[in-house]
C-alpha cells in the first residue's frame, strides 16, 4: 500500500524523522536492515549471558537537551535515565583525577584561582541559558539567539590546544577539555575543536551525563513505540540496496551516509551533485572494547568510582598527539580511551555482583591494528589490577563496526569528519543540506548537520524540509 513518506534506517535520526512526519499526520513506514532497530543505539550481551553493552552510543547528554527528543513522551514507552554522581573523571598519573560536577562551582573548588575564575567566566553564563545554546547548537547553520551565541562561537570557534593556551594555567584543567574535546576525533589544534568540548560541558553542568537504563537500546525502542503509537509502521530485516526497489511514495529519507545514498540512488544522481558527495570525507574510525568483570575498576584516583565516564589519556599534550597520530593515519601507541562503566549506576546492566565496562580508541578509518593491548595498557595504568578483574572481553574493529551498521563507515560513528570544514558543509554546501539532487528524496542522517549524537535533530530537520516543500 503507497504512503506518505519512507524512511530507511531505524537509527535515532530515522526514527525522529519519521515521528516528524507521523505527528504531521503523514503515513509512514520504516525500513531496517538489522532484525532490531537503533542503528548506533543498540544494545546487546557481546561478552557473556547477563551482561547488556551497549553496542555504540551509551552516554546520552545530548538526549536531555535536544529541543526535539525533549518534545517526546518517551518515558510513557519504557525509558528512564540513570544519572552517575560526577559526569566525568581525568585521571592523572599522579594518582588524582580533575572531576566534573553537575554544578560549575564545585567543579572549580580544586582548581587554581585563575582557572577557576576563567572556567565560571566562561561556562555560567552559557550553562545558565543552556536550552537556548542547545536550540542554536544542534540546529542547522542560522542566526538564533544572536547575543548568546555570539558569546558562545568566538571560544567554539577556537582550536581546543589555542582556547585551553589562553584562558587556562594549570595543565591538569587543559589535559580535563582535550579529553572531552577529543569526542569529535578531529585534532586538537584543528578550528572548532574547542565548540565540541564546550557544547559536551555544558551538557554535562546542565544536565548531566546519563546512561539509559537497562542499555541504549531502551532510547531506540521507545523512540520506535512512540512511532507506533502514531500509527507509523516500521519494518525489519529489509534491506534497500536501490531506491528502486522501494514501493510508491511521496518522499523519501535515508538515514545513510552519503556514500551509501550514491549507491542505493544510482543513476537518478545527477553528475555534479554525484561529484559534490563525492568529496564527503570520513574521518578515523573506533576499536571498541566491552569487558565483563567481577568487580568495579580498580581506580587509582577513588574519585573515579563516582563518574560515569572516564577519559584516559594523560595531559593535553598525550591526548592531542593520539588524535594526530589517528587522523594522520597512524594507529597511536598510547591511545585516547573513552572508557564508560554504566553498571556502577545501573545494576540491571550485569548480575549481581558484576560489572561491565564499554570503551573505545580513535585510529585510522578502516584500520586493521588489533588495538586490544594498548587499550588495557592504558586503564592499567589509571587502574592497577584491572586485567586481574576481567571476566570476558569482546572486540570490535572498525570493521567489525561496520558490518554491525553499514553507517559506520571504515568504524567512523560520526557519520563524517566533523572538521570546521564539514560543519560548514555537511554533506555539501547548501541553503537545505538535507534535500538531494533526485526529487523528493532527503538525507536525514549524522551526515548532515548538526552531526554526531544522539539528539534526532538531523531527523527533525529533514523531515521538516521534506513537509515544507511537499505536504
Amino acid at each position: 500500500m503507497p504512503v506518505d513518506a519512507i524512511v530507511i534506517g531505524s537509527g535515532p535520526n530515522g526514527l525522529a524523522a519519521a515521528i516528524t512526519l507521523a505527528r504531521a499526520g503523514r503515513s509512514v513506514r520504516v525500513y531496517e536492515a538489522e532484525s532490531t532497530v537503533g542503528g548506533s543505539t543498540r544494545s546487546a550481551e557481546l561478552t557473556q549471558p547477563g551482561f547488556v553493552h551497549d553496542v555504540c552510543a551509551t552516554i546520552h547528554s545530548l538526549a536531555l537537551v535536544s529541543p526535539f527528543l525533549k518534545t517526546l513522551p518517551l518515558a510513557e514507552h519504557g525509558l528512564e535515565f540513570a544519572h552517575p554522581a560526577l559526569p566525568l573523571a581525568h585521571p592523572l598519573d599522579d594518582g588524582t583525577a580533575v572531576i566534573v560536577h553537575r554544578s560549575v562551582a564545585e567543579t572549580t573548588e580544586l582548581f587554581s584561582r585563575h582557572d577557576a575564575s576563567a572556567y565560571r567566566a566562561l561556562f555560567e553564563p552559557l550553562v545558565e541559558h543552556a536550552d537556548a545554546v542547545m536550540e542554536a547548537v544542534l540546529g542547522p547553520p542560522g542566526f538564533r539567539h544572536p547575543v548568546l551565541m555570539t558569546r558562545f562561537a568566538r571560544h567554539a570557534i577556537q582550536s581546543l590546544e589555542g582556547l585551553a593556551r589562553r584562558s587556562f594555567h594549570d595543565e591538569r584543567t587543559r589535559a580535563m577539555l582535550a579529553g572531552v574535546a577529543a569526542h569529535c576525533m578531529v585534532p586538537l589544534d584543528k578550528l572548532s575543536t574547542a565548540g565540541y568540548g564546550l557544547g559536551l560541558l555544558i551538557a554535562a553542568h546542565a544536565v548531566g551525563w546519563p546512561v539509559a537504563r537497562g542499555g541504549s537500546q531502551h532510547v531506540s525502542d521507545a523512540m520506535a513505540s512512540y512511532l507506533r503509537s502514531l500509527g507509523g509502521e516500521i519494518v525489519t530485516g529489509q534491506r534497500i540496496d536501490s531506491l528502486d526497489a522501494l514501493p510508491p511514495s511521496r518522499v523519501v529519507l535515508c538515514d545513510v551516509t552519503p556514500r551509501q545514498f550514491l549507491r542505493m540512488a544510482g543513476a537518478r544522481v545527477p553528475a555534479i551533485y554525484r561529484w559534490r558527495l563525492g568529496r564527503y570525507r570520513h574521518g578515523p574510525g573506533v576499536f571498541k572494547m566491552d569487558w565483563a568483570l567481577n568487580a568495579p575498576v580498580p581506580w587509582r584516583a577513588t574519585a573515579c568510582d563516582h563518574a560515569g565516564t572516564i577519559h584516559i589519556g594523560g595531559t593535553m599534550a598525550e591526548i592531542a598527539f593520539a588524535e594526530r597520530e589517528a587522523w594522520s593515519g597512524r594507529a597511536p601507541e598510547k591511545p585516547y580511551v573513552l572508557v564508560v562503566q554504566a553498571s556502577q549506576f545501573d545494576p540491571s546492566r550485569a548480575p549481581t555482583g558484576m560489572h561491565t565496562l564499554w570503551a573505545y580508541c580513535h585510529v585510522p578509518n578502516g584500520s586493521t591494528t588489533d588495538m586490544r593491548d594498548r587499550v588495557e595498557a592504558q586503564i592499567e595504568r589509571y587502574a592497577p589490577g584491572f586485567r586481574d578483574c576481567i571476566i570476558a572481553r569482546s572486540v570490535l574493529s572498525p570493521a567489525d563496526m561496520e558490518r554491525r551498521n553499514a553507517n559506520l563507515v571504515g568504524g567512523d560513528i560520526a557519520g563524517g569528519a566533523a572538521n570546521f570544514a564539514q560543519f560548514i558543509a555537511r554533506p555539501v554546501l547548501s541553503l537545505n543540506p538535507y534535500a538531494t539532487a533526485v526529487d523528493g528524496v532527503y538525507l536525514c542522517s549524522s551526515s548532515t548537520p548538526p552531526g554526531i549524537g544522539v539528539h534526532g535533530m538531523c531527523g527533525y530537520y529533514a523531515a521538516r524540509a521534506a513537509l515544507r516543500r511537499h505536504f
